[in-house]
């Protein structure tokens, strides 16, 4: 059963502009729950869930209480922002932005609510009017006149010519930048297996026995789109090796390799992007 952490919400100023924070959720483990389905419910990585946790192994006990998230930042959109000007100032990529806010476009508007860094579901449950109210309208008014003098003069005067210039110039500035240092990143069909299914041996094609490393990250591959031995990173499953093949994997379709038959199921068919790191 999912449970609300208490939260206290404080409205803060980051780099002269609204930003409150509230505390995520916390998740109570149930019997057959294991890091891999709780990571797939919230959209979030087993490695993230280990790391907030300060988890020794990804093993689990029913009733342990396990952080989703140690908190969220949510920013309210001012004029002349944009997704990239916003991205900058709080470290991130315009793509995160998106992904994090369900965004199906590059358009924003003044007084939207954006989260910063991190889950949807903590924000979609939380929506702390009042903080908007008090502190973040009052403090956004000193921000514009201590940092940019010129800007709200030149937006004024030119909104609908300007704004979606710079949007197009910084965003595909960003986009660049997250190309460069990630990889090549491919949309694909993703499925999942496990090395205990009747008939198979539980060794892959490259020798990893899946058996003796039920925790294995591996990934089975289409080798004219992945090259075995690839390193890669696969939208809601982590950094992974791309270490066995099959007769199915054909083209832009990938099967992820899991611990437990429920797990696989519970995986189902999905679309993912993949990121090929070396």
């Amino acid at each position: 059963m999912k449970k609300l952490v208490a939260a206290l919400a404080v409205g803060v100023i980051v780099s002269g502009t609204a930003v409150s924070s509230v505390s995520a959720e916390s998740y109570d483990v149930k019997e057959g729950d294991s890091l891999w389905n709780i990571a797939d419910q919230y959209n979030t990585t087993v490695d993230e869930l280990v790391e907030i946790n300060e988890l020794k192994s990804t093993t689990i006990q029913p009733k342990q209480e396990i952080v989703i998230d140690n908190e969220v930042e949510k920013y309210v959109v001012e004029k002349g922002d944009t997704l990239g000007s916003i991205s900058k100032d709080h470290d991130t990529t315009v793509s995160k932005l998106k992904d994090w806010n369900d965004l199906k476009s590059d358009l924003i508007v003044t007084g939207q609510e954006l989260s910063v860094n991190g889950t949807q579901v903590a924000d979609k449950e939380k929506a702390p009017a009042t903080e908007k109210k008090a502190e973040p309208k009052q403090e956004t008014k000193k921000a514009p006149k201590e940092e940019v003098k010129t800007e709200p003069k030149k937006e004024t005067k030119a909104e609908p010519k300007e704004e979606p210039k710079k949007e197009a110039k910084e965003e595909a500035s960003n986009d660049e930048g997250d190309k460069s240092p990630e990889g090549k990143t491919i949309s694909v069909s993703a499925t999942a297996y496990t090395g205990q299914c009747d008939g198979c041996s539980g060794v892959t094609s490259t020798g990893v026995d899946l058996n003796a490393n039920p925790n294995a990250k591996v990934i089975a591959v289409d080798p004219s789109v992945i090259p075995l031995g690839s390193k890669v990173h696969v939208e809601g499953y982590g950094e992974a090796t791309a270490a066995d093949v099959g007769g199915a994997i054909n083209g832009n379709k990938i099967d992820v390799h899991v611990p437990t038959k429920g797990e696989a199921n519970n995986w189902g068919v999905k679309t993912v992007n993949v990121t090929i790191l070396d």
